[in-house]
């Protein structure tokens, strides 16, 4: 073998072993779990064991190529911590800045922006369920608060800054029922097995300042739903969008065990993760004016008791 073709192998083979290595790499994901509101049962920690969620991702994890790093400790964020990570997945709830209801520790405002500066740059972020119910516009301090009239008005670009890169925002919700969801983008990363549309008993979450570049994936069907906070038009339930260079993909489903537990639920989260992380890609062309062009109407306030 001559020299010239000597060389000719070591590269290729150098490059077949980058691509061998790049391929083994596992998606590297973040599950911050903080509660400084309300604090569901499918992320408490019991005496220190993995949360219900927990250890349903761990379980996907090896099958999916995924590693991931769970948490609840806010004052970790920072541009080196988040370093660590390709993706970030928020299941939290409340103003983070504040200890709040699970007594860890409170995001500074220089994490909060470190999260934002990162996503931005290029990075996934991911929000489940009441990953919407956290950095309210105007709502400070911990626990769960009783006024939420403030939910009940759009602010539109005023929004906090954390509601502007989910791209939405969580109101209230009303008693646990059987809805009907429509599947928007069946080419979706995760959304290829479902049907047209599906029904489940989940705890339905009411939402607003949808961003007007949403690529909507599932839309939830309010007509016939029982509560004040389902008299509205169909509204975005899960979307995709960019966040400047960066991937942000949300699910309003999540609340219950046995949503978790289902296949269902479980291939749309993967199909999230590996689209947020890039390691698939999509076309996320917003679509919210086309199939829910009345979203953001504001449903009447719950009746006082």
């Amino acid at each position: 073998m001559n020299q010239l073709n000597k060389l000719s192998l070591l590269f290729i083979t150098g490059v077949l072993l980058v691509v061998s290595a790049s391929a083994a790499a596992p998606l590297r994901a973040l599950y911050f779990t903080k509660s400084s509101g309300y604090e569901h049962s499918v992320i408490k920690w019991v005496e220190g064991k993995a949360s219900y969620s927990e250890k349903i991702l761990s379980t996907l994890a090896p099958i999916h190529d995924l590693a991931f790093t769970f948490s609840k400790d806010g004052s970790l964020f920072s541009p080196e911590y988040l370093a660590n990570f390709d993706v970030v997945m928020f299941y939290t709830s409340g103003d983070l800045l504040s200890v709040g209801t699970d007594g860890h520790p409170a995001m500074t405002p220089a994490g909060k922006q470190a999260l934002q500066d990162w996503v931005a740059s290029g990075h996934g972020f991911i929000a489940i369920h009441a990953g919407s119910d956290t950095f309210h516009t105007g709502e400070s301090g911990g626990g769960n608060p009783a006024d939420r009239s403030n939910r009940y008005k759009l602010h539109g670009p005023a929004s906090d800054p954390y509601v502007l890169m989910l791209g939405g925002e969580f109101i209230n919700h009303g008693p646990q029922q059987v809805a009907k969801v429509s599947v928007i983008d069946p080419h979706f990363p995760g959304c290829g097995e479902l049907p047209d549309s599906f029904e489940c008993q989940e705890e339905w979450y009411s939402l607003k300042e949808f961003a007007p570049d949403l690529h909507v994936l599932l839309l939830l069907q309010t007509a016939g739903m029982q509560g004040n906070e389902y008299q509205r038009p169909p509204f975005p339930l899960a979307w995709a969008r960019s966040f400047g260079k960066g991937r942000v993909w949300f699910n309003a489903m999540g609340h219950r065990d046995d949503v978790w537990a289902s296949t269902r639920f479980q291939t749309m989260l993967v199909g999230g993760i590996t689209w947020a992380g890039g390691r698939v890609n999509a076309d996320v062309a917003p679509n919210l004016e086309q199939v829910a062009p009345a979203a953001n109407t504001i449903p009447p306030p719950r009746p006082a008791k």
